[in-house]
């Protein structure tokens, strides 16, 4: 489950407990607990807001694709799932990097 996943991430990259994603979102830990092993399922506002108690946004947004993306797509598909998922390591590595250099 995607929101299960989300949850732990952002928690974990905030260094945080469960228990003290609760105390700042006003959660019990054990909820939270049961929301990470996918037990239960938040809501989409709760959810958000315990992004958001992480210290992250969670942005969700639905576009229609223009002739470039459709284009960036295409390319994306004729690459195995290897290449796919190295240029996206790649891409994340720089924008840490990035984030170092401004932060």
């Amino acid at each position: 489950m995607a929101s299960s996943h989300l949850l732990r991430e952002a928690r974990r990259r905030a260094g945080l407990s469960q228990a003290e994603l609760g105390e700042r979102a006003g959660k019990a830990a054990s909820a939270i607990s049961r929301w990470e092993i996918a037990s239960t399922k938040p809501s989409f506002e709760t959810l958000r807001q315990l992004i958001r108690a992480a210290g992250f946004d969670l942005v969700v947004g639905l576009v229609a694709a223009d002739d470039h993306d459709l284009a960036l797509i295409r390319r994306s598909l004729t690459r195995s799932p290897e290449e796919r998922l190295a240029e996206m390591v790649s891409a994340v590595r720089a924008l840490e990097s990035m984030a170092k250099a401004h932060g």
